[in-house]
């Protein structure tokens, strides 16, 4: 059985002195560690990472979203949405599984929802894979608390799946972890503990793992996230982070749009592998 790999840290977001109603702020950039998936391709330990050390969360501005300060960040290995600065207690999340166009080159890509990882030391996340190794595609699903290795699920992943992805915790060590294929009909649900989780952070992310580096990312195309909460409000209402990806060498390789108007739905769309 493949292992996964270990993503390094990157660097965690959050804002200082930042209020709705205030055009810029300024930011403090954190050490957070990364978390992990699995590429069934490779052998070796592959994780989600987490927004610190090899993912580096950059505060770029601020803007205004129906009343709340959206923050506008860069990362080397996360696109999507990021909350910040209060205590998280759920995340939740629907997605469409995209198909990825492979080429010659060995990528990888994972969506998913987690609690903590920006700006704190765990990730408790759920979500699914999409991989090229040898011009050929691979789909799968997964969840993962770090420090902790990640773990496969068995179920079958096809791209065109409808998932919904849900973290929740008591806020005392205590996950509840929902994955469901609303397309198939399976659904996988597993309660674990960590001695760590902070619960500092929720998010919504398209990834490119990490295994001693940022892997090429998979062209993804674009993955549409909606009805995307944050403790049970649209997480839009926590003046989330707005993270595009772009590779320490200044590619970029995955962009984030705006949220609607609900605040809950957004895309992430491809840009480049970064190689």
């Amino acid at each position: 059985m493949p292992t996964r790999r270990l993503l390094a840290p990157a660097i965690g977001l959050s804002a200082v002195a930042l209020a709705v109603g205030t055009s810029t702020a300024a930011f403090a950039a954190t050490p957070a560690h990364a978390a992990t998936h699995h590429v069934h391709a490779r052998g070796d330990v592959m994780h989600h990472s987490s927004g610190t050390t090899a993912s580096h969360l950059t505060p770029v501005s601020s803007a205004h979203h129906h009343g709340k300060v959206i923050l506008h960040a860069t990362s080397d290995n996360w696109a999507g949405y990021a909350a910040t600065g209060g205590n998280y207690t759920s995340v939740s999340s629907s997605w469409v599984q995209p198909a990825v166009n492979c080429g010659s080159e060995d990528t990888y890509s994972s969506f998913w929802v987690g609690i903590d990882g920006d700006g704190t030391s765990s990730v408790e996340q759920t979500g699914t894979e999409a991989d090229c190794s040898g011009g050929t595609a691979s789909y799968s699903s997964w969840y993962e608390m770090y420090p902790a290795y990640p773990v496969n699920y068995s179920d079958d992943v096809e791209p065109g799946d409808s998932f919904t992805g849900s973290v929740s915790t008591d806020g005392s060590g205590n996950f509840t972890l929902t994955l469901t294929d609303n397309t198939q009909g399976w659904s996988e649900k597993t309660n674990q503990s960590s001695t760590t989780a902070q619960d500092g952070s929720a998010e919504i992310i398209a990834e490119a793992p990490y295994s001693n580096g940022v892997l090429p990312l998979s062209n993804f195309g674009t993955v549409n996230f909606t009805g995307s909460t944050a403790n049970g409000n649209p997480i839009g209402s926590s003046s989330p982070s707005q993270i595009n990806l772009v590779s320490d060498g200044g590619v970029t390789e995955a962009t984030t749009s705006s949220l609607d108007g609900s605040g809950e739905d957004f895309s992430v769309t491809w840009e480049s592998s970064g190689s």
